[in-house]
């Protein structure tokens, strides 16, 4: 059985939720219009992709986060997925337990469906990251996770994973491998150029790179 989601944080970082009318939400419509493009003439219509950065601190998971919303919004059924074992935020952006999650369905702890919550936000599911692990490079590699994203695309329209950065640790590279796209945000003022070629580099034989987002972080 899902379980629902308590309200909603008031954070910027949700800005789609609290603030529809804002220009930070209208450029995150303009984001999803791009990626919709992009995707409407693939075979499958559920897609999968990984959101993450050259390093940490670039706004991947305010970005991710907000750019689930933006498409919940338009209708399209959407599955969120913190696969960040190393360093979870979403459960404190959209207040829900982090007490059962990923890592707990990889350790065959818990099934899929049970660990899934229903946000406040129409047709967006959160899938946390779940209690810590001393092994997040193992679980994500496993057999269970790719078992997992295959299952949560038939569920679901798109299915959006925030990883740690790429130059930090190797998650995102094997999460990758599992997805049919990966989409990069960088910092307008912070992300080197030498570090985004590098990222490009250490994933490009996993999966394919379909956009960067620039995030502007003032």
């Amino acid at each position: 059985m899902n379980r629902k989601s308590s309200h909603l944080t008031n954070k910027v970082n949700l800005v789609t939720a609290n603030n529809k009318r804002s220009k930070i939400s209208e450029e995150y419509r303009s984001i999803r219009t791009n990626f919709l493009s992009l995707i409407k003439d693939k075979e499958s219509q559920s897609q999968t992709f990984i959101i993450t950065s050259p390093n940490r601190g670039e706004g991947k998971t305010t970005t991710v986060a907000n750019f689930a919303i933006s498409l919940a919004q338009l209708g399209k059924k959407v599955l969120l997925i913190d696969a960040n074992l190393r360093k979870a935020t979403l459960h404190f952006s959209f207040k829900v337990s982090n007490y059962v999650g990923l890592s707990s369905v990889l350790l065959g702890k818990t099934l899929f469906e049970d660990a899934i919550i229903e946000t406040e936000i129409q047709g967006l599911n959160l899938l946390t990251s779940g209690p810590d692990t001393y092994n997040p490079a193992d679980l994500l590699g496993s057999t269970l996770m790719r078992t997992l994203i295959e299952a949560a695309s038939e569920k679901y329209d798109v299915v959006l994973i925030d990883s740690p950065s790429v130059l930090e640790f190797t998650d995102s590279k094997i999460i990758a491998s599992h997805c049919d796209g990966l989409i990069l945000v960088i910092q307008w003022g912070k992300t080197k150029s030498n570090d985004v070629i590098l990222a490009q580099k250490i994933i490009s034989d996993s999966t394919k790179l379909v956009g960067v987002i620039l995030n502007d972080r003032k």
